[in-house]
């Protein structure tokens, strides 16, 4: 009887270290994704509505993102993320359409894009077909821009680790800092304590 009762404790042990937590990830696959030309993506584009992808400026590019260039998801066209993100706070955010926890963090995100004082929100595609992300950000409702990253450009410069979402404050200087904490952003009051935070000189 002893042992049983002790088996039934480290089982439920086990249950509760394994128990799904507020800050759940997916695991993000290694998978090639197949390329859709813009004929096939207009009546998606045309239906999500996205806001431009970001353009390069008069800035020089520095850090871990110079040099990448990765597809605009809303439009034809491409984006040389560096010099696009140069001379400004921007919160880059990683998802995929078939990534549960990103489906509930993006509209939070979208939510904390529209405040006063809110750092532009740019979101990075990954390891997806574009035609299902366009029809994820419709029906989210959506509408930051995003680039797809296809050829893993941007997941290898920044050595992204194999869970999404990840999130990540680029600072004027090109310079990145991952948020771990939250994992998963669950209000707009949140996103912006933790972009504060992290765009703040001398910040860890």
């Amino acid at each position: 009887m002893r042992w049983a009762i002790v088996v039934l404790i480290l089982v439920s042990a086990a249950v509760v270290a394994l128990w799904p937590r507020g800050d759940v990830t997916d695991v993000r696959p290694s998978r090639q994704v197949p390329a859709q030309d813009d004929a096939a993506l207009a009546g998606a584009r045309q239906r999500a509505a996205l806001e431009p992808c970001p353009q390069a400026g008069s800035g020089t590019a520095s850090g871990p993102l110079a040099g990448v260039t990765v597809a605009c998801l809303g439009a034809p066209g491409a984006v040389d993320l560096g010099r696009a993100l140069s001379g400004r706070t921007v919160l880059l955010n990683l998802w995929a359409s078939w990534c549960q926890p990103c489906r509930e963090e993006m509209p939070v995100l979208q939510e904390y894009s529209r405040q006063p004082g809110a750092v532009p929100v740019v979101g990075v595609n990954v390891q997806d077909m574009p035609s299902e992300a366009l029809g994820a950000v419709v029906t989210l409702g959506v509408q930051y821009p995003s680039v797809v990253d296809t050829g893993e450009a941007v997941q290898k410069a920044l050595a992204v680790p194999r869970v999404l979402p990840v999130s990540y404050v680029v600072r004027p200087d090109g310079t990145l800092r991952q948020v771990t904490d939250p994992l998963v952003f669950r209000t707009p009051d949140q996103v912006r304590a933790v972009v504060d935070a992290l765009s703040a000189a001398g910040s860890p």
